[in-house]
């Protein structure tokens, strides 16, 4: 009994700090631990940076040292309790606590980790000169790919339109390759020196595909600028199409995500959860963001309530008669404004800059007016429920919608 409750804390333990490390919880001490983490990234990566000025690095030679041991010290730790955790890593759930940290070894992510605190024990048992592993302590910068929902959502989608980056760059490979063997032909003869093979063309073709156009090295004859002409125009038109494919992807992800916790969040409205996909869906059509800063007001006591609202990022405060109330991101207030134009009773403050998400009456009235059925479910589920009931003395702000929200319904294919 005993060697099972030291187990279980084991475990608890585990997957405490794989939580904290991995970000799957944003409590405080997660907030801590990576900020600290970002912190010293940056402050490793300047320190590196400011050591290549001689003169920093005669004067401040010991300060260097100092963070570089400091952050060598952090992030060996961070390593080995990412890989005393990998076992309760999502994708390595399915596999043995040795198989999971073998293939946490073998990450990416890891790779980058352990190169990026190599150089310093290199250093000390190779006596190597620290300022040779330069850019294997420049790795560090990529750390904060973890920390930045933006980093990770453009290496997904890197990944996932890799065939087409590939096919792509195959394509650019060619165009190198057909424009230094044409100009080749055409100016071997004028500049042996600079064109007197294909390898020795390829300079030159890079540099105009890419349009840098250095000028170091140009061709001279007719036919030369006449292919010279095509290379550029050409460069112009494939140098677009990794871009627009990337940018292509990367809206969609972003649109996607922001379909998925909007309707998760329009889902959750008691009001609204027994409407089906297509009426939730349209209901989004008519929503209309507002971003705010801090302390801004949002809803003022006494005025006529005309929508609801939705936190999509930040936090509100509501002054309530009994005391302030707070929501965050994924909740909502102001329901009773969809079917009854009460006063505000409460007023209602952005506690840090937010995005709202806004529904107004009239816009939810035309719905209902052109769809009666969705109009019958939402009559239905406020005829059945008391608690979104008009109340004088609570207005439009109920107690029922400063509950935290129930698990949406999944959006139906």
């Amino acid at each position: 009994m005993i060697a099972g409750a030291g187990l279980d804390r084991y475990h608890r333990l585990r997957r405490r700090v794989h939580i904290i490390l991995d970000g799957g919880a944003q409590d405080r001490m997660t907030r801590i631990v990576h900020r600290v983490l970002i912190g010293l990234v940056a402050l490793s990566v300047l320190s590196v940076v400011l050591e290549s000025v001689p003169e920093y690095d005669r004067r401040f030679s010991g300060l260097f040292l100092s963070i570089e041991s400091l952050a060598v010290a952090v992030f060996t730790l961070e390593y080995a309790l990412r890989l005393w955790s990998a076992p309760d890593h999502t994708p390595y759930s399915d596999r043995s606590p040795l198989g999971a940290r073998l293939a946490f070894i073998a990450s990416g992510s890891a790779l980058i980790d352990l190169a990026t605190v190599l150089p310093f024990y290199l250093f000390y048992f190779f006596a190597a000169d620290l300022r040779v592993l330069l850019l294997l302590r420049l790795l560090r910068f990529f750390k904060l790919a973890r920390y930045s929902a933006g980093i990770r959502t453009l290496v997904a989608v890197m990944e996932a339109e890799r065939k087409a980056l590939l096919a792509t760059g195959i394509l650019l490979f060619g165009a190198v390759l057909f424009s230094a063997s044409a100009i080749h032909l055409a100016e071997h003869d004028a500049q042996p020196e600079q064109f007197g093979s294909i390898p020795a063309a390829m300079w030159w073709a890079v540099v105009t595909i890419t349009t840098v156009g250095y000028g170091d090295v140009t061709p001279v004859t007719l036919a030369g600028r006449v292919i010279a002409s095509i290379t550029m125009i050409t460069g112009y038109v494939m140098l677009g199409l990794p871009v627009g494919i990337v940018a292509t992807a990367f809206a969609e992800e972003i649109h996607r995500r922001e379909f998925v916790v909007t309707w998760g969040m329009v889902a959750s409205v008691p009001l609204f959860r027994t409407l089906d996909a297509p009426a939730i869906a349209e209901i989004m059509r008519y929503l209309s963001a507002q971003s705010l800063p801090a302390g801004a007001l949002i809803v003022r006591r006494g005025d006529i309530a005309q929508s609801m609202y939705f936190i999509a990022e930040g936090e509100v405060e509501i002054e309530l008669p009994a005391g302030s109330v707070r929501l965050g991101v994924g909740q909502f207030f102001g329901e009773m404004a969809i079917l009854h134009q009460t006063p505000r009773t409460a007023n209602v403050r952005a506690a840090q800059p937010t995005k709202l998400l806004i529904l107004d009456a009239y816009d939810l009235q035309m719905l209902i007016v052109r769809n009666p059925r969705m109009g019958e479910a939402i009559r239905e589920v406020a005829a059945s429920r008391s608690d979104l009931a008009p109340e004088k003395q609570h207005g439009d702000m109920i107690e029922a919608e400063l509950q935290e929200p129930e698990p949406p319904q999944e959006p139906v294919a």
